[in-house]
């Protein structure tokens, strides 16, 4: 057996997929799909577009599962999948992505300016999330990739083809944006 870097609690079911075994895929699909979704609506804030996305992205990883070499978890491989799926699909819809390179605010000087505490904000959750799903679609996915994700401003720029000073951009407008319809 191979040495793992990450320990993977579906080692067994990724083995059993790459021969082709449907009741595994039925299981990953099982233990995945909800979180798996839930990136999707993140990014692309339409069910059935959501829902699109995330059928193809488990059919591509289905598919290349050969290509999974164990060097993450499965999970966070088909995370990445995930990702880059509905990021396709909000291209698809031809986003216009505005390029601002004038803007040097640095990031502490405008979270003093808008006076949002990311650490401290104790905002009713369901709230929050029915304002991040009204933001532009722009706005929407850098904050979502940035907060929820985990992404930094330079892997977001990398998977949106936009820079990084775009990307920073364009998270400080969506947070401007959300404290104001917070206030409201």
């Amino acid at each position: 057996m191979k040495t793992q870097i990450y320990p993977d609690r579906h080692v067994e079911l990724v083995e059993r997929c790459k021969l082709g075994e449907r009741k595994a895929q039925y299981e990953l699909y099982k233990s995945y799909s909800k979180a798996m979704f839930n990136i999707c609506m993140r990014i692309l804030n339409h069910m059935g577009e959501a829902e699109d996305a995330l059928q193809e992205a488990f059919v591509d990883a289905f598919t290349n599962l050969h290509q999974f070499r164990q060097q993450s978890t499965f999970g966070a491989w088909l995370k990445q999948i995930v990702v880059n799926k509905a990021i396709n699909h909000m291209r698809s819809r031809k986003v216009k992505w505005v390029e601002i390179e004038e803007y040097q605010e640095t990031m502490e000087s405008s979270e003093d300016a808008l006076g949002f505490d990311e650490h401290e904000t104790l905002l009713e959750v369901e709230r929050v999330r029915s304002m991040v799903q009204k933001l532009p679609d722009g706005y929407r996915v850098v904050l979502s990739l940035y907060l929820f994700e985990g992404y930094d401003h330079e892997e977001i720029g990398e998977v949106l083809g936009i820079s990084e000073t775009t990307s920073r951009t364009q998270y400080m407008r969506a947070k401007r944006k959300l404290t104001e319809m917070l206030v409201r």
